[in-house]
């Protein structure tokens, strides 16, 4: 089986969660080569967790006036015969795709070829090639409802989204948790993420209300700042220090994490919202504005719409988000029924499901 996407780890980890069920599943009788786009980081992170990875030349369309975009029907040919290639001389049974412009040419051809392909979509909100890829799909892998408007609806099963890791409600113990961060359990916890590389609305927040509090507040923070901004957020704590707020560029213990957590403070991407489905953790979402077809803001009202979740802007968070949160940590009942819808929407065998449509396709 041929599993594709890339670009972002939004696309390549949910393919990884499916490579891994698929091992579960079928042991030594399957064999798993994944198709990326040369130079993105799935050609790195791929061969990193033991799997074969080939690169396609493919590329996207800058959205300003660039002089690289002329060369992108020629990168797509060659992209397209260079799938077929790969997909005869692998004898694919099955193509995968996950989203983004690498999966495009691997499917198209696919298609063409008569090999069953399935697409599995992560947004509340369809991405350009999924929706392109759909009509030649045996099947579409969904994480939200109401996706017919993207899809042909008798091909569409809601399966969630595939997560690598083990998620739960029961989690870690919180005891542990909170003794992990050097917290107390006498105060809330907000957990405050940003994602590895991490972000500067959220970081600006964090800034802001620890000047608003003078660094002393009735919570305490769990606070992911992301690599990016390490070094810059160390010396605003040197300068500005802040009781009862854990900082670092990494959390390494995500079940700790979410063990110690009241409420999270997070972006909305895809395994985002489905982690903290999982988890059960209410969660104040700022939608990063910085994304194709703003699936972040779609994906967070989605869950908002639910009762599982509070939106803020990013063009607002800075001084709002912080106070918001606090004010929920005294809403108990509001806060117990965010967890119960949150823990409605979970779906915790998303890839051993998607792995019974691959199958079922394939007879």
């Amino acid at each position: 089986m041929i599993l594709s996407g890339g670009g972002t780890g939004g696309h390549i980890y949910p393919a990884v969660a499916v490579a891994e069920a698929l091992k579960r599943r079928l042991g030594d009788e399957v064999e798993l080569l994944f198709v990326g786009a040369e130079g993105k980081m799935e050609m790195e992170k791929v061969p990193a967790l033991g799997y074969r990875i080939v690169g396609l030349p493919i590329a996207g369309l800058q959205r300003r006036l660039d002089w690289h975009n002329l060369l992108v029907p020629f990168k797509v040919l060659h992209s397209i015969r260079m799938a077929r290639r790969v997909i005869r001389d692998f004898g694919a049974d099955a193509v995968v795709g996950f989203g983004g412009y690498a999966s495009a040419p691997v499917l198209w051809a696919a298609q063409r070829m008569g090999v069953p392909t399935v697409i599995q979509e992560q947004n509340s909100y369809a991405g350009v090639t999924n929706k392109i890829l759909a009509r030649g799909a045996r099947r579409i892998c969904t994480a939200y409802e109401g996706m017919e408007r993207f899809f042909p609806a008798d091909r569409i099963v809601l399966t969630g989204n595939p997560l690598r890791g083990r998620f739960s409600k029961q989690g870690a113990d919180r005891g542990e948790a909170l003794k992990y961060y050097g917290l107390t359990a006498d105060l809330p916890t907000i957990l405050v993420v940003g994602g590895s590389l991490g972000t500067r609305s959220l970081n600006e927040m964090m800034k802001q209300w620890i000047l608003d509090t003078g660094g002393k507040a009735p919570v305490q923070v769990i606070w992911q700042t992301g690599k990016y901004y390490e070094r810059e957020m160390q010396a605003f704590l040197a300068a500005h220090p802040a009781e009862h707020v854990w900082q670092g560029a990494f959390i390494d213990r995500m079940d700790y994490a979410y063990a110690a957590a009241d409420l999270v403070v997070s972006r909305s991407g895809a395994g985002t919202v489905s982690e903290l489905c999982l988890v059960a953790r209410p969660v104040l979402f700022v939608p990063s504005p910085n994304v194709a077809e703003d699936h972040q803001t779609k994906n967070a009202r989605a869950l908002e719409a639910k009762g599982a979740a509070v939106v803020v802007p990013d063009a607002e968070c800075r001084t709002k988000a912080m106070p918001l949160a606090i004010e929920l940590l005294g809403q108990r009942e509001r806060l117990a029924a965010m967890s119960r819808n949150l823990e409605l929407l979970a779906r915790p065998r998303a890839a051993e499901d998607i792995v019974d449509e691959i199958l079922k396709v394939m007879k």
